[in-house]
């Protein structure tokens, strides 16, 4: 198998570096209980958000 995906956290437009998927959602739960929008999205989407943003 190939290698596996990598996910990026996004926290109020800022990208986190690629990680797994579960600790991406971990990162994200972090967040639960603060003032911050997070998600999490694929490494390839991360890129495109990114040219988007600026």
């Amino acid at each position: 198998m190939g290698e596996s995906e990598k996910f990026v956290v996004v926290v109020d437009d800022e990208f986190s570096e690629p990680m797994d998927k579960e600790d991406a959602i971990k990162k994200v739960k972090s967040y639960d209980n603060k003032e911050a929008n997070a998600f999490m999205v694929s490494e390839k989407d991360a890129e495109s958000l990114k040219s988007n943003i600026k």
